[in-house]
């Protein structure tokens, strides 16, 4: 039996199609479970009783188990259980623009990436479609709001898995699925340069971030395994022809990590490199854990990394702080609840 919860509109429609059915039968049965909230196919009022039976002996209604919640200021952090008794985090931000929440894609990640938490415990599975949207429903129905952004930034790389993460854009950001504008959901990679070119023709104007963290071969290739697979010199060519394909504003996540990347020649370097793209960087503070020696940037050196970019005419913000007192560093939650059993 398949989750009603991890099924396209166009797959829905389809299903109905084979079955003799009429596709609108899917845009009703969206239309209960995402518009309503509705957890019962019996309690579909307007669907025909043989339509109702056609849909409980294909699909279920799935929910992953809240295990654990931390908070703090305009930040909320949750330890979800899947059906296998894996662990997954979601992170909820308060913005002035309204609810983001940062979901999760695997169950670990392979990327190895070495200030990263949730690397240390490495991939176990892909995560379903599914359980990605179950993510933004249980948060939506327990806190009682509505999530208007969407980051593909939680534990694991989300290229790596590649057709579950586009079924899930494409549930998301459907009208009439959650409705999630485009424009309002980011996908974030460490650099997986062919899932990148696939990316570039799907057709969603999803905003597009990479995990850049180094302004150099070298350093890249001691801080993140990937770039020994794709270094910078492929990642910025494909770069290039995603913004000229699709004409969108690429975002660079760069972690400042005390004494390692955050030097004035970094800076410097960092510029030269994005120089004339269309793209922006976004200095992010470190989230210090117990577990990886890395130390958070002093203030006073984030900001004269971040009036370096500025002086050299770059597109440059600070990411404001979430949850330092929540764990909110990737993987932490779940790190440290497994640690505790």
């Amino acid at each position: 039996m398949k989750s009603i919860y991890g099924i396209t509109l166009e797959a829905l429609e389809e299903y109905f199609v084979s079955k003799g059915e009429k596709k609108f039968k899917a845009s009703q049965t969206f239309e209960w479970i995402y518009k309503k909230r509705i957890k019962s196919f019996d309690e579909f009022s307007n669907v025909k009783k043989d339509t109702i039976e056609l849909l409980k002996k294909e699909f279920v209604f799935s929910k992953i188990k809240l295990v654990a919640k931390t908070s703090d200021t305009d930040v909320s952090k949750y330890l979800f259980e899947l059906d296998d008794s894996n662990k997954i985090e979601a992170v909820l931000m308060n913005h002035d623009y309204g609810y983001s929440l940062c979901v999760s894609t695997q169950v670990g990640c392979n990327m190895g990436c070495k200030f990263c938490e949730s690397g240390r415990l490495k991939k176990v599975r892909n995560l379903y479609t599914h359980e990605m949207v179950e993510q933004i429903l249980a948060i939506e129905e327990l806190e009682n709001l509505r999530i208007s952004h969407v980051v593909l930034m939680g534990i694991g790389e989300p290229f790596d898995n590649y057709d579950n993460v586009i079924d899930f854009i494409d549930i998301i950001n459907c009208p009439k699925g959650i409705d999630i504008g485009a424009r309002h959901i980011t996908v974030s990679t460490s650099g997986l340069v062919p899932r990148i070119k696939d990316f570039m023709n799907h057709g969603k104007q999803v905003n597009l971030a990479i995990s850049l963290h180094a302004p150099n071969n070298t350093l890249r290739d001691s801080l993140m395994p990937i770039n020994r697979a794709y270094n910078l010199d492929m990642l910025f060519e494909v770069l290039r022809e995603y913004i000229k394909k699709t004409n969108r504003r690429v975002t660079f996540e760069y972690i400042l990590l005390d004494g390692v990347n955050d030097s004035k020649e970094c800076a410097i370097e960092l510029a030269n490199l994005v120089k004339g793209m269309n793209a922006y960087i976004n200095l992010i503070p470190y989230n210090e854990t117990s577990h990886i020696e890395f130390r958070r940037t002093p203030q006073d050196r984030i900001m004269a990394f971040y009036d370096t970019l500025k002086k050299n005419k770059i597109n440059v913000t600070i990411r404001r702080e979430f949850g330092r007192d929540v764990k909110a560093a990737c993987g932490q939650l779940r790190s440290n609840y497994e640690e505790a059993r």
